[in-house]
């Protein structure tokens, strides 16, 4: 190890990030840059690989220069990436064969019909810990074998290869030179076995994807090969992946059992830390993998939200209510308390614990003085609301109730007081923000940095996380337990 800092790559759904930290995981130096949604049909969502790619290369480059810093100066690479994106490419050249199908895109809504009808589903949860929803990777990928010209003939003959975004990048930023994912990212395709660790023949005949076109799958701390120099002038050695969920698990420091996060973003994601028991959920909820570290695997119970801050997005971008993002609380605040007005952000389907892909999104309760303030209000609360839903499942199936468990929060949304104050009243448990809120791109940091020494051990760092502010109940009983029936009466009426 030559350098003294680590550069986290943060690629996420709606913009890439490069995140620059110094041997004491302090932030010296960022860069972020959106890219473009494209929806194709209705549900459809995809991205431009190679934009992604340039977004990457572009925001590290940028990072470097606000830190002031060159290449050699780092020590490692960890990335953290938007899980269940996937993207198929040509082995020679590198490039995609289509645009990357993202998490979000609900088309292959009737395979995962037709699967569930022959009667699939058990199976792939008894392997997987999933459940067959267009969420997860492996229908898309059978979609694009499928139907992109030529392609299930040129995957048989081991021409082309298929990776999550990581996978991607890693294969870009490596020259071709490695094609691997880690255990946390391969979890969420429907083709891993999370109890044997490997890719499952069985589930993958059901699929017809052949296993040729798979990466390898690694711990979360180790080699991935090393970037090319003329990148960025130096090469740097990639030691840390985990998709972004799992990441902040890591950068939360929920190392214990019992230990509970949430992350704020595009969507958002629980996940509680089960240790090495593979919990099986009885409430709809997902058996994950949380990391995989020296061969060891600490599984998770995670419940997934499709829709977060992608609905202030739409409050800003599709209604023109606000122009940024830091408006919303001072805005909901300013709400008419009498009314009582709901929204179910179903817009690309309901994840957990519904799993309801038809599901679309609806407002309840709107009247003639409705205004910008009861809709952004309502947005905020949907997705307090919906957390509610998933640690509710939660106290269901673990056996040490999360309900009596501090809820740790990081994301865009959490720099809002007024949300996560609302989050704690209708939770009716803590909620504790930390110092740092990149905990997804200091958790891809951390793997990193630690597989190079740099960084310290998995005890001493969790030492280091640091509170901000814990926002503790406030709410009347009789309030929040109006407000919740309201909220229930809503989601029913929005199912289909």
């Amino acid at each position: 190890m030559s350098g003294k800092y680590i550069l986290a790559i943060d690629q996420g759904t709606t913009s890439s990030r490069a995140i620059i930290f110094d041997d004491a995981m302090k932030i010296a130096g960022t860069g972020q840059k959106e890219f473009t949604q494209h929806y194709p049909d209705s549900g459809w969502v995809e991205h431009d690989p190679e934009e992604i790619w340039k977004s990457v290369v572009t925001t590290c480059k940028t990072a470097l220069g606000k830190a002031e810093i060159v290449a050699a100066d780092i020590a490692a690479l960890g990335m953290t990436n938007q899980r269940e994106t996937v993207i198929i490419w040509d082995r020679a050249t590198g490039k995609p064969i289509h645009n990357a199908i993202v998490w979000q895109d609900r088309r292959t809504a009737r395979i995962c019909d037709r699967l569930k009808k022959a009667g699939h589903e058990k199976l792939f949860s008894r392997k997987t810990g999933l459940l067959l929803d267009p969420y997860f990777s492996g229908t898309k990928v059978k979609w694009l074998l499928d139907n992109v010209k030529g392609a299930r003939k040129r995957a048989a003959a081991g021409e082309l290869a298929f990776g999550t975004i990581d996978t991607f990048l890693i294969w870009r930023l490596t020259d071709g030179k490695m094609h691997a994912t880690d255990a946390t990212n391969a979890s969420r395709t429907l083709m891993f076995n999370i109890e044997t660790h490997d890719w499952d023949d069985e589930l993958l005949k059901i699929l017809d994807i052949p296993r040729a076109i798979l990466p390898e799958v690694k711990d979360c701390a180790a080699d991935f090969g090393t970037t090319g120099k003329e990148l960025f002038g130096a090469e740097i050695p990639i030691r840390g992946v985990a998709g972004d969920q799992h990441a902040a698990v890591i950068g939360q420091a929920c190392f214990k059992p019992g230990m509970l996060k949430s992350t704020y973003g595009t969507g958002c994601f629980a996940l509680l830390n089960t240790g090495s028991d593979l919990v099986r959920s009885k409430n709809r909820l997902l058996s994950t993998i949380a990391y995989r570290l020296n061969g060891k695997t600490t599984y998770a119970l995670e419940g997934s939200i499709f829709v977060a801050g992608a609905a202030v997005q739409w409050l800003r971008d599709g209604l023109g209510i606000i122009k940024n993002a830091s408006e919303t609380g001072k805005l909901a605040a300013s709400a008419d308390p009498n009314q009582h007005v709901y929204l179910v952000p179903a817009f690309v389907g309901l994840g957990a614990p519904h799993w309801d892909a038809d599901a679309r999104g609806a407002l309840f309760g709107m009247t003639r003085n409705t205004g910008p303030a009861e809709l952004t209000r309502a947005t905020l609360e949907a997705v307090c609301y919906q957390t509610r839903d998933l640690l509710t499942a939660m106290q269901k199936d673990w056996k040490d109730s999360p309900g009596k468990t501090v809820l740790r929060v990081d994301g865009g949304m959490v720099a809002s007081d007024w949300t996560m104050q609302f989050l704690a009243d209708i939770l009716d448990a803590p909620v504790d923000r930390p110092t740092i809120l990149e905990t997804t791109a200091l958790g891809a940091a951390w793997l990193a940095g630690s597989k190079v020494g740099l960084y310290p051990n998995r005890t001493d760092f969790a030492k280091s996380w640091a509170l901000e502010h814990q926002f503790t109940p406030q709410m009347d009983p009789k309030l929040r337990k109006a407000k919740l029936t309201g909220w229930q009466d809503a989601v029913r009426r929005t199912l289909s």
